[in-house]
């Protein structure tokens, strides 16, 4: 079986276990996913839920964030870890966004990866679920499981993410980043997997 196949089976068999591949992370407009997802660095999605509805309630507006103090911003963000850096990031990244991009997210990764605080991750989230293209998000737990599976031998996000650009359908690649971290958190679980219950066992070289 080649890299190529198992890679279907293996999106074939997440689609049947989570059909609503759905990002964690709770936003109403492309900024605000933006701006979630700087902040879900080094934390979690539940924490981050909790924490933006007030931030976003303050700084309801792109221009909002812009006139923001740092300070004020680490305020509401506080819990959610390395908060003055991010802090910083989000006003900078919304006065850019304001200055040289006309105030809408853009919608290539080369372009989103120009704004502070945004890496790669970041960028193919928002390229994937705000302009459905294809993307994929080399997360904590799609490193994990690709790896374990045997479609990529290699820690590396950037290595990750292109490796898997040329083994998955492109319509499909997005959801199967959402569907990892989904089963990374159900059954593939970081030291104590749960082999027996997962639906992606026959095609995954770890498990055999």
């Amino acid at each position: 079986m080649t890299k190529k196949q198992r890679a279907a089976l293996c999106v074939a068999a997440l689609k049947e276990e989570y059909p609503d591949a759905l990002c964690s992370l709770e936003y109403t407009d492309p900024l605000q996913l933006l701006i979630a997802t700087r902040l879900s660095a080094q934390c979690t999605d539940a924490r981050v839920n909790q924490v933006t509805p007030a931030l976003f309630e303050a700084y309801p507006t792109l221009d909002a964030f812009c006139d923001a103090k740092v300070e004020d911003v680490e305020g509401y963000i506080h819990s959610c870890g390395f908060f003055r850096a991010k802090a910083r990031d989000i006003v900078a990244m919304a006065q850019k966004l304001r200055d040289e991009f006309g105030g809408v997210v853009p919608d290539t990764v080369e372009a989103l990866t120009t704004l502070p605080g945004v890496g790669r991750k970041t960028a193919n989230l928002i390229v994937g679920d705000i302009y459905h293209k294809p993307a994929v998000v080399a997360d904590t737990h799609l490193i994990r499981i690709t790896n374990l599976l045997g479609l990529v031998a290699t820690k590396d996000p950037k290595k990750v993410e292109f490796e898997l650009r040329e083994l998955l359908d492109p319509a499909e690649s997005n959801d199967f980043c959402h569907r990892c971290v989904l089963h990374g958190r159900a059954v593939c679980i970081a030291r104590r997997p749960q082999c027996d219950g997962c639906c992606m066992k026959p095609y995954c070289k770890s498990a055999k």
